[in-house]
């Protein structure tokens, strides 16, 4: 659900299957912005509840401030208020403050901010990060629970309270703790009548999806719209219907194989993504160092496991 404010959509509430668009480099290391436009055109025409753009599946720890603002204001062009678009920023703070101007001015409608690089912080270090980043724009902001940026509850209820701050996307996978922080912050925020949402930010997230569920947790990031945007909708259709057996059957023949070969080689839940979507027939390029694409036999086998998840996909529609 969106409004639409000054051209652009307030997300104030996000809902339906989030896109994390790859971003397309060409054989001369440059962002591709023709193919970007068309990937971010296929993925909203295809049924994206929202768009995130230079986020981890779009390599922004690889983009340069300049390459980063053409990003996002090519996805929002190319996105023509649809839907909500939503740009990552992160990383050290005088920069992670600069990505958070730079997607306000190319006219993104939000930010996922994600961790800080290297650094083991201190939640209240956190708190603060976050603090500053939000201060440097009007945008609402996601607050990116990963790697060395792990909130507690106190700090995830401090966070919480921040105007700009309508999100917390959580990727370590520690549902104990994050249960814990889901109850206090709602509990918090709807006596505020604050509107404030939980994201499932797992690699592959579909496979975490039931379980996340089970604690309150509905969204989530879903990669596989990239390159299979039918099975991820399907998938998307079975959870949220109660069709069990379905997402039983996605899980075992498709997700569940894609995140065994994801987990052969660090990285390969970017570079397994971008060449999904070069399988898919459009050119997006390589991944940039440190980085690595996959092997020509990692190739064969996501091939086959994409295969197999559109048929799977095909017999439930003849269910």
């Amino acid at each position: 659900m969106s409004v639409h404010i000054h051209g652009q959509c307030e997300a104030s509430v996000l809902d339906g299957v989030l896109f994390f668009p790859v971003t397309p480099f060409t054989s001369e290391d440059s962002v591709d912005l023709p193919i970007l436009s068309e990937h971010v055109r296929r993925g909203v025409t295809a049924g994206a509840g929202g768009v995130f753009v230079a986020c981890g599946t779009g390599e922004f720890h690889a983009l340069e401030p300049r390459e980063y603002a053409d990003v996002v204001r090519t996805a929002v062009a190319t996105a023509g208020g649809r839907v909500p678009v939503y740009a990552g920023a992160g990383g050290a703070l005088p920069l992670a403050r600069q990505f958070a101007r730079a997607a306000a001015e190319a006219g993104a409608d939000g930010l996922l901010l994600m961790p800080p690089y290297l650094v083991q912080a201190p939640p209240a270090g956190l708190v603060a990060y976050v603090t500053q980043v939000a201060a440097a724009t009007d945008l609402p902001v996601i607050v990116y629970q990963r790697g060395g940026a792990r909130f507690d509850v106190a700090s995830a209820l401090d966070v919480a309270r921040l105007p700009r701050v309508v999100g917390f996307k959580d990727g370590l996978g520690d549902l104990d703790q994050l249960s814990r922080i889901v109850t206090a912050v709602r509990a918090e925020t709807e006596a505020s009548g604050k509107d404030f949402q939980f994201f499932n930010g797992m690699p592959t997230a579909e496979g975490t999806v039931p379980a996340y569920r089970g604690i309150g947790v509905d969204l989530y990031s879903s990669a596989v719209f990239c390159f299979a945007p039918e099975i991820s909708l399907a998938f998307h259709r079975a959870v949220t219907g109660g069709d069990d057996k379905a997402v039983q059957r996605l899980l075992a023949g498709f997700f569940h194989p894609l995140i065994a070969l994801r987990e052969r080689t660090p990285g390969y839940a970017v570079a397994l993504v971008k060449a999904a979507v070069r399988q898919s027939g459009l050119d997006v390029g390589g991944v940039r160092p440190p980085l690595t694409d996959p092997t020509p036999e990692d190739l064969a086998e996501l091939a086959r496991i994409v295969e197999a998840g559109r048929a799977i996909c095909a017999a439930e529609a003849t269910r």
